[in-house]
């Protein structure tokens, strides 16, 4: 069966935007770029995607985004209506109006829509955002891929932004680059009650 995979950059202080929707302050360049561009290349928005050379790039991890009004606006600004054209794009909203055919926008029941694209056979959905949609899917999501930079805001956007529930998580793989970055894979845990202490062979959290 398809994954959800919630597949974000993040501050220390796990927050994947600025307090407006600020995301510029991420940095994109060196080794974390080359790594997305050659992992990920799917999750770089249309307008990106020839001026890096990626074109005409195929999807690897993912051939769905689900992602909120708020990830999705900030495409829509500038004129983008269709941001991941080598994607099914859906956007939650019970606001928005897009008269793009490339866009379905889901009005309610994300938790609806999420079960019914797992059941299809395909690559994985890639949750991208925002904080509120990550916390009413969380107990759909499968695997985070956290992209961790080395800076603190103070404020802003919450990985999730929802009311206090327990969702374990097992760290099954890392990269940490030379500018700071650190990117952690994790998949669900088999035991929600399992301790963080223990999810580490070394005992420490």
């Amino acid at each position: 069966m398809r994954k959800l995979v919630y597949y974000v950059s993040a501050t220390l202080d796990g927050f994947i935007a600025g307090p407006e929707g600020q995301f510029d302050f991420f940095p994109f360049e060196g080794e974390p770029a080359e790594m997305i561009m050659a992992e990920y290349p799917e999750t770089l928005p249309a307008h990106a995607r020839g001026p890096l050379g990626i074109g005409d790039a195929p999807n690897r991890h993912f051939d769905t985004v689900v992602m909120g009004r708020g990830t999705y606006e900030p495409g829509l600004a500038i004129g983008l209506t269709s941001p991941y054209p080598q994607l099914e794009q859906y956007v939650v909203s019970t606001t928005l109006g897009i008269e793009d055919p490339a866009v379905t926008v889901v009005p309610r029941d994300p938790v609806g829509l999420v079960r019914g694209l797992k059941e299809r056979d395909g690559l994985d959905i890639w949750l991208a955002g925002g904080g509120k949609l990550a916390a009413a899917l969380v107990d759909e999501i499968d695997a985070l891929v956290i992209k961790r930079h080395p800076m603190v805001i103070g404020s802003g956007i919450p990985l999730f932004d929802g009311p206090f529930s327990l969702a374990a998580f097992t760290p099954t793989d890392a990269h940490a680059f030379d500018s700071g970055l650190v990117v952690t894979i994790y998949s669900r845990a088999e035991d929600a009650e399992r301790p963080p202490a223990a999810w580490f062979s070394s005992g420490k959290s």
